[in-house]
């Protein structure tokens, strides 16, 4: 005999799920109780469920595993959705199991009563309330395999009264864990090993999607002589000792990847959604290989469709493609790529600026008091984070400076909001890393703004022992706000913050922590940092007027900031 909750929770951790989420509270407290007495699930209570969706979802998308989370009656289960949404758009196997009031309350609009099945029903590929305890072993099979096979959420609601229900004689779940995928049919590969053997120059994009698939891919490149243009979540699988690497396109992007596709016949785009249309090259043919269906073609017309997994679609059509020899592509977009890194090079440095006459006009600029400039904080980070450590960047500026200065060298990993571009998900992300593993580094790159949205949390890292470095791009801005109001010509408003001292709110939490105020204290402070063994803290002003030029510049974006630096300066001297 077993009642309703210990069977959910001795079958997610027979499943290897080891740590749950959470608020605890009414509903829940059945499940709460089953994971305590179990004791191989370990409980993390959360200061806001936002946050426990967010780290369920990191660990899933670290571990390629159901990250698990949940929420109590009504505002509990509504505090989910936004981590859940990331997950979401993520394609992270989560399960989120939710309480509900007593049945016999449903539907009488009861004190906390909301209508889960209607909320979470376009964040979840499998939503259900479990009415009767015969239900449950079929429905939470059906949850966590759909979770997988999906890779998205899952939602299991449970009312009050459900969980100390008896269960006589339970049928176990068989969960089937992540699905492997095959290639596609040797027809469509011929048709796109014609179209590459027959164009001059090949570019390829690639993915998080790619990321298994690390060696097919640069193997691939090396055959065509073909520049790499990588996503932002492809990152940590092709930074790393990569030639053909140009980087990033999009708004983050350089000049290097812009030119990648403008100067191909042929762009592979290779399990990836990059999701902005205008930054893709028109007229070319273009060849997608993806393992959901669902992706071909929703981002730019895609001429040659390939259904399957990226490596065993690049294994299979490999043997089909010739060699080419002509590499004027791949060594002018390579060119171009170290110059706008050295470039960025001198950025990062404290006296950056004073180099060339452009340099020193924009120093006088956009940094006329010497503050510390956030690509310097870049900089500083790649070189000073072990080779082993996963980020999180808060979406925004952060995320900017992520993307130009964090090498995902050796055996580094990389998380962030990058599909739903949320704010607040570089703390509660970081929190979820390091429950996975302790002893590996953790650096969360927070915004400012993000940082304060989900402040709570910060003691969530003292009440577990996870020893994150948080480091804070202190700017007092909501900064990729503020860009985007200038280069639309606009002067900036609404995008101030009157921050508190975080050194000193990061020590009344209970981490360590410095406030660092001058460039020549930054690295001292970080090799600081990293040496710390508890929740650490670094709080730097940077400069609020950096500019994070995209890699292809318009003229009404110069004109734009122009107008907007102007009137900015006029309404200021009124």
């Amino acid at each position: 005999m077993t009642t309703i909750a210990e069977h959910i929770i001795r079958t997610l951790a027979d499943h290897g799920v080891e740590q749950s989420w959470g608020v605890v509270g009414d509903a829940l407290n059945p499940l709460t109780d089953a994971i305590r007495r179990d004791g191989r699930i370990q409980w993390i209570g959360v200061r806001h469920e936002e946050a426990a969706a967010f780290a369920a979802g990191a660990q899933a998308q670290l571990s390629n595993r159901i990250g698990l989370c949940m929420g109590t009656v009504g505002p509990g289960s509504v505090h989910l959705l936004n981590g859940l949404y990331d997950a979401k758009k993520s394609h992270a196997p989560v399960l989120a199991i939710c309480g509900q009031v007593p049945s016999a309350e449903a539907g009488s609009d009861y004190f906390q009563e909301v209508n889960n099945d209607l909320l979470f029903s376009d964040v979840a590929v499998y939503n259900q309330t479990i009415t009767s305890a015969e239900q449950v072993p079929h429905m939470l099979e059906q949850a966590i395999n759909t979770a997988y096979a999906e890779s998205g959420v899952a939602v299991l609601t449970i009312p009050g009264d459900l969980g100390t229900l008896d269960l006589d004689d339970p049928v176990e779940p068989v969960l089937a864990g992540p699905l492997p995928a095959g290639a596609p049919a040797a027809s469509q590969l011929d048709a796109a090993a014609a179209a590459i053997n027959d164009a001059k120059a090949v570019t390829v994009l690639a993915g998080i999607g790619a990321r298994e698939s690390r060696a097919e891919v640069l193997a691939l490149c090396e055959t065509l002589n073909a520049p790499l243009v990588v996503s932002i979540k492809g990152k940590d699988a092709f930074d790393d000792d990569n030639p053909f690497n140009v980087g990033q396109s999009g708004l983050i992007g350089n000049p290097a990847a812009a030119e990648a596709f403008d100067g191909c016949d042929v762009l592979l785009m290779l399990g990836t959604d990059f999701p902005y249309r205008e930054w893709f090259p028109e007229g070319k043919t273009v060849i997608q290989v993806d393992v959901r269906p669902s992706h071909i073609g929703r981002r730019t017309q895609v001429n040659l469709p390939l259904v399957g997994d990226v490596g065993e679609t690049l294994r299979a059509l490999q043997p089909r493609l010739q060699p080419k020899k002509d590499d004027k592509l791949l060594t002018k977009v390579q060119k171009r790529y170290a110059d706008w890194r050295k470039h960025q090079g001198i950025l990062s440095d404290p006296e950056g600026g004073t180099g060339s006459m452009l340099e020193r006009i924009r120093g006088l600029f956009d940094n006329p008091d010497d503050r510390i400039r956030p690509e310097m904080v870049g900089a500083l980070l790649d070189e000073l984070a072990p080779a082993d450590t996963v980020f999180t960047s808060d979406t925004g500026m952060s995320t900017v400076w992520m993307s130009r200065f964090i090498s995902m060298r050796d055996e580094r990993r990389l998380l962030g909001s990058f599909n739903l571009g949320s704010m607040a998900n570089a703390l509660p992300q970081a929190l979820g890393a390091q429950a996975l593993d302790r002893k590996r580094p953790v650096v969360a790159m927070c915004g400012d703004g993000g940082l304060m949205m989900l402040l709570g949390d910060m003691r969530t890292a003292v009440t577990y022992d996870l020893p994150i470095v948080a480091v804070v791009f202190n700017n007092s801005r909501l900064g990729m706000v503020k860009l985007e109001q200038e280069q639309g010509g606009l002067p900036e408003f609404g995008t101030e913050l009157d921050n508190p001292d975080f050194s000193a709110v990061a020590t009344a939490m209970g981490w360590t922590s410095r406030r660092v105020e001058e460039p020549e204290d930054l690295e001292e402070s970080l090799r600081w940092a990293f040496a710390q063994k508890s929740p650490v803290l670094i709080d730097v002003l940077t400069n609020p007027d950096e500019i994070s030029v995209p890699p292809k510049p318009t003229v009404e974006q110069g004109w734009g900031f122009a107008i907007a630096k102007v009137k900015e300066t006029l309404e200021s001297r009124r």
